[in-house]
């Protein structure tokens, strides 16, 4: 793909190219490229006779499924903007990502019926659109009452196509604006790389809620190929969808790779057509690493990255993964083409190689901002450099190393938690007086929230009544698994945590402060 085009003018391209080609599997439906964008075509001009603007937010609450495709390139040939929700979020929270993104319509499946009746309240006018539900009101009603034309071009490259929600330190989630520029740009890289090939078939696990589902998402219809698409994590379920449809490639997080090792059949089914395991979202344990690379007897490559940066920053290819070489397997690479990145102190000041500091990143990649987010931008893009919040280290050879995180964030399962999330949830538990929350070592999600507490004096509370407590405000991953009561928690001077010292008796043993 020589330029960079609108996602719109790609799935035009793509369904002209190859209008027989499959777009999309998923249970036993087969969709080619060339309906893909009928139906793409449908959705913009559905969303334009309802009135709406180019930039209008189109909310999605639903899992994995075709209809993630004909809505994120119907809104981009519209000029708009998808915004998937994380569906495991409570719903208040999800009313919350609807309001704050002043979503114009709603889009939502039917396992979500009863959240939307929660919060129907709270939604104001906005249009509610039923998935597979069936009848006049239902989406495939309204879509296929449309025309299937081509609407004239209502953006460019770099208009916000994707509005995806990363949780705040503040305890409120933030909408990252991304383009079709960003999540295109590395693209002629990635295949020079050997990280995607045209001849690929994409198993697509990861939820289009996050930028790993989202991202690959596009990348696999800017190449022509065909996803395999899951709707929900079932280990063997992948297993069996690699070895039926010939699976060549993936990205999965570390916690998922480790439910797949653990499926008994795992060592009877036919992986052969694997050839790359793309894995991040959170650092994967040496161990697990190694294990994995004989199970499935494949490439792997790691990336590093985040939301706002379009996802993938460095990468650790296929030929870095020697088994013999542990130390270069807890790299997460070198910084990939067009990405300038360095680590620097608290100052901004860059520091020599070996040192540990902040991670930071120059690119095209980064995002637009977030969303009426003027304060949080300018903490996050100092002088064209966006601060990830991770700490790390570059070692002579270029080669990054996350030591540990700046910022306080949780990452289980390749799901980012703030503690001040799920301190605010359980803070207004009659019983608390203090409360912190850090992330402490799992060996299957990586990091684990666990909830340090102390209680009013002469109050009586029990650790499953707190998780109860805070499951009514907070989505269920970002529960504590284990609560600690104390009798004081230790601050500094000013009155902030010392999460360090709390950290500290379950982190010692480690070489890493992230597992």
């Amino acid at each position: 793909m020589p330029d960079i085009v609108t996602l719109g003018e790609l799935l035009r391209q793509r369904a002209a190219a190859h209008p027989d080609r499959i777009a999309i599997i998923i249970r036993d439906e087969r969709v080619g490229y060339a309906e893909i964008n009928r139906r793409a075509n449908r959705v913009a001009n559905g969303l334009s006779a309802a009135g709406l603007k180019a930039g209008a937010r189109i909310a999605l609450l639903d899992k994995n499924d075709t209809n993630y495709f004909e809505l994120q390139f119907g809104c981009a040939k519209a000029g708009m903007v998808l915004v998937p929700i994380n569906w495991r979020l409570a719903p208040p929270e999800i009313a919350f990502i609807v309001k704050d993104a002043a979503s114009e319509m709603l889009f939502y499946g039917p396992e979500f019926a009863p959240v939307i009746a929660a919060i129907r309240g709270e939604l104001g006018n906005i249009p509610l659109v039923p998935l597979g539900a069936g009848g006049r009101d239902g989406y495939e009603a309204w879509r296929d009452r449309q025309s299937d034309g081509e609407l004239p071009a209502r953006s460019t490259p770099d208009d916000t196509v994707l509005q995806l929600y990363t949780s705040g330190t503040t305890g409120r989630a933030k909408g990252v604006q991304l383009n079709a520029r960003g999540l295109l740009v590395s693209l002629p890289g990635f295949k020079n790389m050997g990280v995607c090939r045209e001849d690929d078939v994409y198993l697509l696990a990861m939820p289009f809620f996050h930028i790993g589902g989202s991202a690959v998402a596009v990348m696999a219809v800017a190449l022509g190929c065909p996803s395999v698409v899951v709707r929900d994590i079932d280990p063997k379920a992948l297993l069996d969808a690699v070895a039926t449809h010939r699976v060549t490639s993936s990205f999965l997080v570390p916690a998922v790779i480790l439910f797949m090792l653990n499926v008994p059949s795992v060592g009877d089914t036919d992986l052969s057509s694997l050839r790359l395991i793309l894995y991040g979202g959170s650092p994967i344990p040496v161990a697990l690493l190694k294990r994995a690379m004989a199970v499935f007897k494949c490439g792997f490559g790691q990336v590093y990255g985040m939301t706002e940066a379009h996802g993938t920053i460095t990468y650790l290819g296929a030929e870095d993964h020697d088994p013999g070489n542990t130390e270069r397997l807890k790299s997460c690479g070198r910084a990939i083409p067009d990405v300038e990145m360095k680590i620097v102190d608290a100052d901004g000041n860059e520091v020599p190689d070996g040192t540990v500091g902040e991670v930071v990143c120059r690119a095209v990649k980064v995002m637009k901002g977030y969303w009426n987010r003027p304060e949080e931008n300018a903490r996050a893009i100092r002088d064209g450099w966006f601060h990830s919040g991770d700490a790390g280290y570059r070692d002579q050879d270029g080669y990054y190393f996350i030591y540990d995180r700046v910022k306080d964030m949780i990452v289980s399962g390749g799901e980012n938690i703030y503690p001040a999330e799920v301190e605010n949830a359980l803070y207004g538990h009659p019983a608390i007086q203090d409360v912190a929350v850090i992330g402490v070592p799992d060996d299957t999600w990586g990091e684990t929230v666990k909830a340090c507490v102390v209680l009013k004096q002469g109050a009586n509370a029990t650790a499953d009544e707190l998780i109860l407590f805070a499951r009514q405000r907070i989505g269920g991953f970002k529960l504590p698994r284990s609560v600690d009561f104390m009798t004081e928690i230790p601050r500094n001077a000013t009155g902030k945590f010392l999460k360090r010292a709390l950290r500290e008796p379950y982190w010692r043993d480690r070489d890493r402060q992230v597992n």
